[in-house]
């Protein structure tokens, strides 16, 4: 099946994370992807790959936290025939087989202490050996890697060695969440949904209702491009009325059917109370949400959601701004999470 790569977005902090990829394409160094899980970390690799003087060579791949801690040596350096039990003939590791091109290390923040040692030596001195060997091989081989750890925090921990963090960010392109590129959901949303529509057999695209746009673009996407991907998807392939789609399912595990939170954890949530404002600030009121006892989900949700906004506002001073940026919402998706909650006014 042939790969789809594409790298959409129009919002300026995507942009500039491309950029800084492209810029660093050319250069034969090591490069660090960051980002949140579904931020397309592996795409931007695969462009640093393609516009890099190495693009005819091979792009190899290796997730490092597929494989057991026992086997990421054999994956990475090879190893001979009887090195180890179950090694019955030899077998060339992930850099032999990147010699020439590039190799792309994903979720490079689990690998084993002893692996980085074995993989610092390959960064510093362009040589492997294969486990069961004492024959070193010379690799030429470019390194992009990708994680969703903060690494120096790691290296604080005693989690990851400060000497191959530095061989490894020669240069660190940060990818924005999609929380944080705005104007990217709909157009992201368009390209998914034209494409499902495509996959379907429909004729024409009808494009999104109001009731879907809405939906779409306050949400947070804790998922990112991965989990709204799915969502267009499948609003696509459910969709059997004429006109735009207008019904938009973010949760696919909601059901009146699902299983039941246990008493303790539930017991556990009505408990917590809201934390008085910071800084001495004089207590203030928020309009109170009736009370409601019944073990209706969407209702439990809905009053924890809304204790959880006004114990924000009250945190922030009222400030909307400011609390948007503390809850990691955009000022509009605040907005209108509060005026669903009526707390537009709390704090006025």
């Amino acid at each position: 099946m042939e790969r789809v790569t594409q790298v959409i977005g129009q919002s300026s902090a995507f942009l500039d994370a491309l950029e800084r990829a492209s810029r660093a394409a050319a250069l034969d160094r090591p490069v660090l992807v960051i980002g949140e899980r579904g931020t397309g970390k592996e795409l931007v690799a695969e462009r640093l790959h393609r516009l890099s003087p190495r693009w005819d060579q091979p792009l190899v791949v290796m997730n490092c936290a597929a494989l057991p801690e026992t086997l990421i040596e054999a994956e990475l350096f090879g190893h001979e025939s009887g090195a180890f039990t179950g090694a019955t003939k030899a077998r060339t590791g992930r850099f032999e087989e990147a010699h020439g091109g590039t190799l792309f290390l994903d979720e490079l923040g689990t690998l084993s202490m002893a692996a980085q040692d074995r993989l610092l030596r390959a960064v510093e001195y362009g040589e492997v050996t294969r486990i069961g060997s004492s024959r070193p091989v010379q690799v030429d081989v470019r390194i992009v890697a990708a994680t969703n750890e903060h690494l120096p925090d790691r290296v604080e921990q005693g989690k990851f060695r400060a000497d191959l963090l530095d061989r490894l960010s020669f240069e660190v392109v940060t990818l924005p969440p999609l929380r944080a590129r705005r104007g990217d959901v709909m157009v992201l949303a368009e390209f998914y949904g034209r494409r499902m529509a495509a996959e379907v057999g429909w004729r024409d695209w009808p494009g999104f209702g109001p009731h879907a746009t809405d939906a779409l673009e306050n949400y947070g996407w804790p998922g990112n491009v991965r989990e709204l991907r799915n969502v267009v998807e499948r609003a696509v392939y459910r969709w059997e009325a004429d006109g735009p789609i207008d019904a938009i399912e973010i949760d696919p595990f909601q059901s009146p059917f699902r299983p039941r939170t246990s008493p303790t954890q539930t017991a556990k949530v009505e408990r917590e109370e809201v934390v008085s404002p910071a800084n001495d600030a004089a207590p203030v009121e928020v309009p109170a949400m009736p009370i409601d006892d019944s073990y209706d989900f969407k209702s439990r949700v809905a009053r924890f959601e809304r204790d959880l906004l006004a114990r924000a506002l009250a945190e922030h001073r009222f400030n909307q701004r400011a609390t948007a940026e503390g809850l990691g919402l955009t000022y509009d998706q605040l907005r209108h999470a509060l005026k669903r909650h009526e707390l537009l006014g709390a704090g006025g």
